[in-house]
């Protein structure tokens, strides 16, 4: 069924950008591909998610609003309806970072990375060579095609269910 959708999206002029997205050529999302490229962004409203980068230091922080709508809103507007703020620690950033970026197909520049964590390429240099040589990167950090998508489960667990 995948595949016929997909054949069927192309042929509409639509081609997969992203692990769930499909767009028409110049079309893409740029609200999402900010968080796919580890880009800023606030979060409004009750259980609303968001990450800054702040200062000289360009420290990367997630914060959170309190989840239940009536708790927000009796708290809007103050410190309370904060439910957290957390810095992003050095050894976090590059899961952080790679957990949104290799959602695209089109991989990851490593300037990308450098430019978004304050973090030299070297940093995940050991991890990207153990990537590569398992097939599962190709020249820009990305997950290589076979790994985009999940056989069927009968077929991950070594033949047809009976």
């Amino acid at each position: 069924m995948q595949e016929a959708c997909q054949a069927q999206l192309a042929a509409a002029g639509f081609a997969q950008y992203e692990v769930s997205a499909y767009a028409r050529s110049d079309r893409q999302c740029r609200h999402n591909l900010n968080y796919w490229q580890f880009g800023d962004y606030l979060g409004i409203g009750a259980g609303a998610h968001g990450k800054l980068t702040l200062g000289a230091q360009q420290q990367v922080r997630r914060r959170w609003k309190i989840r239940h709508p009536l708790l927000y809103l009796e708290k809007a507007g103050t410190d309370a309806a904060i439910g957290g703020d957390e810095p992003l620690t050095e050894a976090r950033l590059p899961f952080d970072f790679m957990l949104n970026a290799l959602r695209l197909n089109a991989g990851v520049p490593l300037a990308l990375f450098e430019a978004r964590t304050g973090l030299p390429r070297s940093t995940i240099a050991d991890r990207l060579a153990t990537a590569r040589a398992r097939a599962l990167a190709g020249g820009r950090p990305r997950l290589a095609a076979p790994h985009r998508t999940r056989p069927p489960l009968h077929q991950r667990r070594g033949g047809p269910v009976p």
